[in-house]
């Protein structure tokens, strides 16, 4: 799973990125979170592939080009639902997650694509979520899932989306040595998310809010 040794300063960050994620979610608007770290309020999108994510045509939209890190593997399903505007809430949630994992593997919590494809509380989450993977010296590798992504939309003009997580067989790596820290297989090895997006002026859905839940029977194979 990609969850981190449980020491104590990360047992302690995980609680803290839960509750910031849960409790701090509470406003999505075009304002929140400017003051805190600079970048919060940036945003945009691109499309998933297994490794380099290419700036997607036709939308106008300069998008950074994302990579994930050697070893890792990120596979999401459906990439596509034939709803133009569906597929593009989940094409840049798709690119929200391979740009944490790139910044991850970058060891960067100040990624530019992590800002640029979310803000609020997801973004504060997850710089938060990034550093403790560098504080804990490791990194991530193997494959993970996404699946049963549904897309619905609010009458406020934001989008829902809630999907399920196979972490079975992602894992974390260290660092400096490169020995992965593999687990077996577990009912905790699934997890149910609910993302909150919102598109910005540059016609980016970007991820403004994000809970999840580990061990969710609704995930279970």
């Amino acid at each position: 799973m990609r969850t981190r040794p449980t020491t104590t300063a990360a047992a302690a960050l995980t609680a803290a990125v839960a509750l910031m994620l849960s409790g701090c979610g509470g406003s999505d608007t075009e304002d929140s979170g400017k003051d805190k770290i600079a970048g919060a309020d940036t945003g945009a999108s691109a499309s998933a592939s297994p490794t380099a994510s290419a700036p997607a045509g036709g939308d106008g939209i300069e998008r950074p080009e994302v990579r994930l890190p050697e070893g890792d593997i990120l596979v999401f399903a459906p990439e596509s639902t034939g709803d133009a505007e569906k597929d593009a809430v989940l094409k840049d949630n798709a690119e929200y997650l391979r740009s944490v994992d790139e910044a991850i593997g970058k060891q960067d919590p100040k990624s530019k694509a992590v800002a640029f494809y979310s803000k609020d509380a997801a973004y504060l989450g997850s710089v938060e979520w990034i550093t403790g993977f560098i504080k804990d010296g490791v990194t991530v590798t193997g494959t993970v899932r996404y699946f049963d992504r549904k897309v619905h939309f609010s009458k406020d003009g934001s989008a829902g989306l809630t999907y399920c997580a196979d972490e079975s067989k992602g894992f974390t790596k260290d660092v400096k040595t490169g020995k992965v820290n593999a687990t077996e297989a577990s009912e905790t090895s699934y997890v149910l998310y609910n993302d909150r997006l919102r598109k910005n002026d540059k016609g980016v859905w970007q991820t403004t809010k994000s809970t999840s839940e580990r061990g969710s029977e609704v995930c279970q194979p």
